[in-house]
């Protein structure tokens, strides 16, 4: 702003518009869509007789490359304002149902894991929500809802209409070719985006549900080198993801690689959408699967007292309830301490005879010294009951054989996860558990990269590689170094 001043504005779900902000002189306008090119999240129009400087979105980072000193301020201000956005559940979307419903719980997860501003509203019992159904001529049969200004609402939308309509997924071009497409936006994946961007390599990354991968669900890391007061998961990817964005990576969020063609060069990666993208290189970090257990209507219960996150989200649904973690690895020690400020009592649940060989031992620590966590050691869950969601859990002692059934509505299940490896079609040579193969042939002949596999140009990282270290500073490491590789393979003969 040189001079005059700018109205930031919305709409409410009504149509009322409402002022978030005034921009005057020497302030500027924007917000972290600007880093992509996803849907703007609110309108502005000048108030006064304004002048400015207007910086388009294609000339937007080749300014922030070349002034440093403002792009600092300029980032800071737009994650502080997308910040502001979600804490007061501004400029976003309306989710409307009833309690305990899955599909509630569904789309508040995913708009919370990509940090898209929402608010929920209970479809019974107060005079607001009956407001709101009645003004948008919902029925039962249409909740749950999302509303978002200007828009129809939407009746339960899946995961993909989802991201659609809230302006999360980029226009992909199916007849542009990447130099590299990274499958995955866990630690791994947006190391690798953002050191390929940085260095000038067009960049696609896909990602099916939300930057992060299973990191970005875990409520504090502590011991993630330089974070001495420990960050959140989702801190953690959204600050990545903003990183690689700025360098000029691009981000599909719901975009879920179903297939590898692989028989000719450039790639193509085939997604659930039915598109089919283009690339000279490929770097899998597809991480793993969330394993489940094997009990009757645990199906059922996904989603409706399942969970594979613990999360400011879980944790409002386990207030002053008795909760139980079901594993022994650090995700599970740290999904414990967290859910014990707000649970009445947590029960950390494991097969084996202690914590100690599986968790650090700060987290073991935390864990005994805690009088509202207990473990159950050499245990397992026996059986799930509930109605429309779940009430009871039942535990069998594997010593004793007694057991034991407790009224717990919310079990977080931590016991390790599966390579998601499927989508390869068997284009790349896996062990016996099902991880990527890499750095070797299968005679045994060491390949160009640690990272490398069989196949020119195609590379594995984190957690989906076989030996790698299941670690989040292990998987940001090897997205780096492996863009070293993807140099040679793109330019041979370049030191």
């Amino acid at each position: 702003m040189l001079s005059g001043a700018i109205e930031v504005f919305d709409f409410d779900e009504l149509g009322r518009r409402y002022v978030l902000t005034t921009h005057r002189e020497r302030q500027f306008t924007g917000e972290m869509n600007f880093f992509n090119h996803r849907e703007i999240l609110v309108s502005a129009c000048a108030i006064a007789d304004a002048r400015v400087v207007r910086i388009r979105r294609e000339q937007f980072q080749k300014f922030m490359a070349a002034e440093p000193d403002i792009a600092e301020i300029v980032m800071r201000a737009y994650i502080l304002r997308r910040v502001g956005f979600i804490r007061h559940g501004l400029a976003g979307a309306l989710l409307i149902g009833r309690d305990h419903d899955p599909d509630v719980l569904r789309m508040q997860r995913f708009m919370t894991r990509n940090g898209y501003p929402h608010r929920v509203v209970v479809a019974e019992g107060s005079a607001e929500s009956a407001k709101l159904i009645d003004s948008f001529g919902l029925q039962a049969g249409h909740l749950p809802a999302v509303i978002l200004p200007g828009h129809e609402p939407l009746h339960n939308p899946d995961t993909e209409a989802l991201a659609d309509a809230l302006g999360l997924t980029e226009t992909l071009d199916e007849s542009v070719t990447y130099d590299v497409i990274v499958v995955g936006a866990g630690p791994a994946g947006l190391a690798a985006a953002v050191y390929a961007a940085s260095e000038g390599l067009s960049t696609l990354v896909l990602e099916s549900t939300a930057p992060g991968g299973q990191a970005g669900t875990s409520s504090k890391i502590e011991n993630y080198l330089g974070f001495p007061t420990g960050i959140s998961g989702q801190a953690l990817a959204g600050r990545a993801q903003a990183q690689a964005q700025k360098f000029g990576a691009r981000l599909a969020v719901a975009r879920t690689a179903v297939s590898l063609d692989c028989a000719s060069h450039p790639y193509r990666v085939g997604l659930g959408s039915g598109q089919s993208m283009q690339t000279c290189c490929v770097v899998v970090a597809t991480g793993a699967r969330y394993r489940k257990l094997d009990l009757p209507d645990y199906a059922r219960f996904e989603g409706s007292g399942i969970h594979y996150a613990a999360t400011a989200m879980e944790a409002q649904l386990c207030t002053d309830e008795e909760v139980a973690v079901i594993g022994g690895g650090n995700s599970a020690g740290q999904a414990a301490v967290y859910l014990s400020r707000f649970a009445k009592h947590v029960r950390v649940v494991i097969r084996g005879a202690s914590l100690s060989a599986t968790m650090s031992d700060y987290l073991v620590q935390r864990i005994e010294s805690s009088p509202r966590i207990s473990v159950h050691s050499e245990t397992e869950v026996a059986a799930l009951e509930g109605a429309a969601w779940l009430e009871r859990v039942t535990f069998v002692d594997n010593k004793t054989e007694q057991r034991e059934t407790r009224r717990i509505s919310n079990v977080f299940l931590m016991i390790g996860a599966d390579p998601n490896t499927a989508w390869l079609c068997g284009c790349l040579p896996l062990d016996s558990n099902g991880f990527v193969r890499t750095g070797s042939d299968e005679e045994g002949k060491v390949l160009a990269s640690p990272y490398a596999t069989t196949l020119p140009g195609i590379f594995a990282v984190g957690d989906v590689r076989s030996g790698s270290v299941k670690r989040i500073a292990s998987g940001v490491g090897e997205g780096s170094i492996v863009v070293q590789a993807i140099h040679r393979f793109l330019h041979p003969g370049v030191a």
